[in-house]
């Protein structure tokens, strides 16, 4: 009966099916004659966006890294798609799939909750955050939803990452992958920021980030110029500060590596060159004083907590030694090959950061204008109860523009600031509580991974960390609610917690391959 009952279905689905591809061809077919490729080409995305949403749902881990690879490509097609928010809130999406799928393997007993001890000052921070939502000050509703996603959406990262890297494999992958990544998109604006502006950009650019994508800089007392790259980003400024998580995270990277003496060394080296010459031809001056300063830091640092009892300090120093041979190469070749352009960059960082200068600004923009623009927070009202969520946030002009409206009269170039405005004086001081509980005990993991090979790795997420969280906020609450920054801070938190287990379980290892090695010789 059953058989019967099946072939049945199929007699009549086959022709339904074959009615339904060729009326999707038909229309295809239509949209071609009359030249409306954005239809075919939103087509063959919502194909692609439910496959990719079928393989998220069957495999959490494997739809992971689709959905990080998506973060990374999201605006490179919104670029040619005319700036479409469709495209924008396709990685919202996807991170949804990825939550049920999460969630589906909790109830499963695949994967687990982790109770991370910062989570405590985190929600009360985000209970304050949803009060805000409903804040009278506020303009619209819509705008509280802008924040909510910009503060919160991305915190379940912290529970994924935790499960992501169950064994040392799992790890190296997540690296691997990482770097290839970074060095990627490196050589793409390497190559952008030579060629100019036409090249991975459409020739028609969307209004709203026209002036994003071709942004050009000048040296305040030479007047040499040169185009600002943006690579496979909307903005330069999204492609900087990339470039700083990437030369962070791929250094902790090669620490690792070259302790475990894992594959891979040849990859991660040739990622972080490629990520030293991009920061130099970026353009960004926050980029390179943040890759600059972090170098001897990070160094310093993985001397500190190398494994001495295992005789590896010796690891650490030609870890150390081969990325600053790759990454002085890198740059050497660059200024063979490219001396204008390498030139044209020098002069705009020399006559802008030396203190020697006269035209130097890295003074005025560290230290006396973001306090300027902290005190005009308190200076345009409500700093007690605030204007509410998302109000002064990334992406605000959007909000506006959706509603008809525009923006609200009140912004301040300082991240503090902007918290002020948002949530008021009581957001300002759960922040610091939060961001400074969430150090205080990934400190403590650290103090935990000191003469283990994940140390490295360790630090450099406690250090990245630190900048997003506040130097980088001092100035500019956008580092936070970038898409980017903020889904790898709490992946790379999630993962930093992890750490212990996965050095527990290698040590554990280490005894036993000892033990039994010592039977043997006994017996």
């Amino acid at each position: 009966m059953k058989t019967r009952a099946l072939e049945s279905n199929q007699a009549w689905l086959s022709p339904v099916a074959f009615l339904l591809a060729l009326c999707v061809a038909w229309k295809i077919g239509g949209w071609i004659a009359e030249g409306d490729v954005s239809s075919v080409i939103y087509l063959a995305l919502g194909a692609g966006a439910c496959a990719i949403a079928l393989a998220i749902l069957k495999n959490w881990r494997s739809g992971f890294y689709i959905f990080i690879a998506w973060l990374f490509l999201e605006d490179f097609i919104r670029k040619y798609m005319g700036n479409s928010m469709i495209i924008y809130f396709a990685k919202d999406a996807l991170a949804a799939m990825l939550y049920v799928a999460f969630l589906a393997a909790v109830r499963q007993r695949r994967a687990t909750f982790y109770r991370f001890p910062f989570l405590i000052f985190l929600s009360l921070f985000f209970w304050l955050g949803i009060i805000q939502c409903f804040n009278p000050n506020s303009p619209s509703f819509l705008y509280s939803l802008l924040g909510f996603k910009l503060y919160f959406y991305y915190i379940p990262l912290l529970f994924i990452g935790y499960n992501l890297v169950q064994r040392k494999q799992d790890l190296r992958r997540f690296l691997i992958a990482n770097i290839s990544w970074a060095g990627v998109i490196a050589l793409l604006g390497i190559a952008q920021s030579i060629l100019g502006p036409s090249f991975l950009n459409p020739r028609t650019l969307s209004e709203d980030i026209r002036d994003l994508s071709t942004l050009y800089r000048y040296a305040p007392i030479s007047g040499a110029s040169f185009y600002q790259p943006n690579s496979v980003f909307v903005s330069a400024g999204r492609f900087d500060s990339y470039l700083m998580l990437a030369w962070l995270v791929g250094m902790g990277g090669v620490g690792y590596i070259l302790l475990q003496r894992c594959r891979g060394q040849f990859v991660t080296l040739a990622g972080l060159a490629l990520v030293a010459v991009a920061t130099l031809m970026c353009g960004g001056r926050g980029a390179l004083v943040y890759v600059v300063a972090s170098g001897p830091v990070l160094a310093i640092a993985f001397l500190w907590g190398a494994p001495r009892r295992l005789k590896q300090t010796h690891r650490i120093v030609k870890a150390v030694w081969r990325t600053a041979l790759a990454a002085g190469t890198s740059l050497l070749i660059a200024a063979v090959l490219f001396p204008q352009a390498i030139g044209a960059r020098w002069s705009y960082y020399t006559e802008t950061l030396l203190p020697s200068s006269p035209a130097e600004q890295l003074t005025s923009r560290v230290n006396v204008y973001p306090l300027q623009e902290l005190e005009k927070a308190f200076q345009q009202g409500n700093w007690i109860s605030g204007h509410g969520l998302g109000t002064a946030s990334l992406g605000v002009q959007y909000v506006s523009q959706w509603l008809g409206k525009g923006r609200p009269g009140f912004a301040v170039e300082s991240g503090y600031g902007n918290i002020v405005l948002e949530l008021g004086i009581a957001g300002l001081l759960l922040w610091f509580c939060w961001t400074a509980a969430l150090l205080i005990h990934s400190f403590k993991i650290l103090r935990q991974l000191r003469q283990t090979a994940f140390f490295p790795l360790a630090f450099a997420i406690f250090w990245f960390a630190f900048l997003l969280l506040y130097p980088a906020t001092y100035t500019s609450i956008n580092g936070f609610q970038d898409y980017i920054y903020n889904a790898y801070l709490w992946l790379l938190i999630g993962i930093l917690y992890r750490l212990p287990v996965l050095a527990s379980e290698q040590e554990e290892a280490v005894r036993t391959n000892r033990l039994g090695t010592w039977t043997i010789s006994h017996v």
